[in-house]
């Protein structure tokens, strides 16, 4: 296995799924069946039998069993083309998505229709992110199979997943006309609307899906999902609710789980919240993370006294920043005679090293193994094995089942003291006035994930403040903003010799330098506050890491600031940029800690 040696830094953000709003599926009773009725013509008589045993094998969700089958077929004849569509499909199911891409790319040379692979192969690089080729997948279809309501579909999704939200609300528009009468395109329109920001406007849609289909779970889960948004968490939990009542794919069935865990955690229910979370690592869900290790995991029955426990990083750089506000309860927990060895993102064991001494941290790697990702911890052929395992995530499930349950204490993570001194002495060289450090953005705002962070042109009520100096914490190209407030007349302090992205020990001495941190949740942010950092922090309708409370209680450092509404920055911008002033110019700003 190779390590991921550049992730990017994700943010506090715990897995978020979604039920694909794309249509159809290349496994359906209604795509096997038109398959079953290609096996007629020249092909021999044992390679159409072996070719209807794969349809078989697919119609009961034995994928390995469709694959074993179309092979043999291949064997006897490789130029068979509705054998490699079976292969495809088979591979795409059991997760192994570059094997199916192949698959399907014979199939579409090798059959005289290649339409209807085409819209199969668009669905699966759609779901691997590769939009416009997706896109161009389902106009081949169109072509020759103009008004095809699924594919259209899937056509205005692709483009809504590219932030071509006009784009998708006219396609969309061109086939309601047509077929006003189908549910699954009320649904779409609403997920663009709702990807772009506006909630309210985005239930109508979800509503009048129901209203064509009252079973329709994906319309159910969009508008929980909305009506969390919109703070209206019983009603979320109550359309959460009817839709696990019928709902029958286990996918969906664990991703509408996901679902209600964050309303519950939203909601501040955390017993039920975190127990739900637990879905995250169903085998149903093909991005979850399968963990290889050589003990049990933990369970809350367990006995942690004495043991040798291994905590798993998981999600995104943030989550397990985050999430390491459990671990000075589980060493408490194991006692002087238990061991803790922590395996996180590389970039994080310096820092990580540091804060919990007594310990052994490790990076953990990941890869993919057959089409399902995968990790491990570094140093696990050591003759010395845990008793028990756990995702650290996982933990809150032990020690953080009330808003009591949360520590006063600052900080969890302890910076290099000489680095803080040698930036904190670097800062007083550029400027005595009070020290800002600004983060705004996150490396990956594709679709509904910019509704999270403000555009960098709302920021003037905050950054006009003269009586600071402001520090450009952003990681990432930030050339473009830098030169845009220069314009403006608004200054940055770049700080020199660090890279922000890959040099989280020292940067978490930069933060810890600061006398505030302003700026939306993302793995800066999330680094300061758990070094006991006072950090402004800009808070959306459905920030799940309140857990129920007007703060973040993991972070006792943290003010909270949140916005009126999804897309609705500007009241929050200039409530900061007042608060802004009264502390800077109160006598208090630089003595904050």
């Amino acid at each position: 296995m190779s390590a991921q040696t550049s992730e990017p830094m994700g943010d506090a953000q715990p897995l978020r799924l979604s039920v694909s709003d794309t249509a159809g599926d290349a496994a359906s009773s209604t795509s096997l069946g038109q398959i079953k009725k290609g096996l007629t013509g020249s092909a021999a008589k044992k390679s159409i039998k072996l070719m209807r045993g794969s349809v078989a094998a697919l119609a009961q969700r034995d994928y390995r069993r469709g694959a074993e089958l179309a092979l043999e077929a291949l064997k006897l004849d490789e130029k068979l083309g509705l054998a490699w569509h079976l292969l495809a499909i088979s591979r795409e199911k059991s997760g192994q998505t570059t094997q199916a891409i192949l698959a399907y790319e014979a199939a579409v040379k090798l059959l005289p229709d290649e339409s209807a692979v085409a819209a199969d192969l668009g669905r699966l690089a759609q779901r691997m992110g590769q939009l416009e080729i997706a896109e161009k997948l389902y106009l081949k279809h169109l072509a020759t199979h103009p008004g095809h309501i699924e594919v259209t579909n899937n056509l205005a999704t692709s483009q809504r997943d590219q932030g071509r939200y006009g784009d998708a609300i006219e396609t969309l528009r061109s086939m309601i006309a047509f077929a006003p009468q189908e549910p699954m395109l009320w649904n779409t329109l609403g997920t663009v609307l709702s990807d772009k920001g506006d909630m309210g406007g985005s239930v109508v849609f979800f509503d009048e899906a129901l209203r064509l289909d009252p079973a329709f779970t994906k319309a159910l889960y969009n508008r929980a999902n909305v009506r969390m948004a919109l703070g209206d968490v019983h009603q979320s939990l109550a359309d959460i609710a009817m839709a696990l009542s019928q709902i029958e794919d286990p996918q969906e069935r664990d991703t509408i789980r996901m679902a209600k865990a964050m309303t519950e955690m939203f909601a501040g229910n955390l017993v039920t919240g975190f127990e739900d979370y637990e879905a995250r690592f169903s085998t149903h869900l093909p991005e979850a993370v399968s963990f290889v290790t050589k003990c049990p995991l933990l369970t809350l029955e367990d006995d942690l006294l004495g043991r040798h426990v291994l905590v798993m990083g998981e999600q995104g750089l943030g989550d397990e920043v985050l999430f390491a506000n459990v671990l000075p309860d589980l060493l408490a927990a194991i006692g002087p005679d238990g061991h803790m060895t922590l395996a996180v993102e590389h970039r994080l064991i310096p820092l990580m090293r540091r804060s919990f001494p007594g310990s052994t941290i490790v990076a953990h790697r990941t890869a993919r193994i057959d089409g399902r990702l995968t990790r491990m911890a570094d140093g696990q052929n050591d003759d010395r094995v845990p008793d028990y395992w756990t995702p650290i995530g996982s933990l809150f499930r032990h020690f953080r089942t009330t808003q009591a349950a949360f520590p006063s204490t600052r900080n969890y993570l302890q910076p290099d003291p000489a680095r803080v001194a040698y930036w904190k002495q670097e800062l007083d060289n550029a400027s005595s006035a009070p020290k800002v450090g600004v983060v705004w953005k996150s490396l990956r705002l594709e679709g509904m994930r910019l509704r999270y962070f403000a555009p960098f042109d709302l920021w003037r009520p905050v950054l006009s403040n003269p009586d600071v100096m402001f520090v450009n914490l952003q990681y990432g190209d930030v050339s473009e903003e830098i030169e845009a407030a220069k314009a403006q007349g608004i200054s940055f302090w770049t700080p020199p010799g660090i890279n922000l992205k890959d040099d989280l020990d020292d940067l978490a001495a930069l933060t810890c330098a600061m006398d505030l941190v302003i700026g939306p949740p993302n793995a800066t942010s999330n680094i300061a506050a758990a070094c006991g950092v006072p950090w402004w922090a800009f808070s959306t309708p459905d920030d799940w890491q309140r857990f129920g409370t007007d703060r973040f209680p993991c972070y006792p450092s943290v003010r909270i600031f949140p916005i009126d509404g999804f897309g609705e920055w500007e009241g929050a911008m200039a409530r900061v940029g007042d608060a802004l002033t009264a502390w800077s110019t109160s006598g208090i700003a630089g003595n904050a800690r």
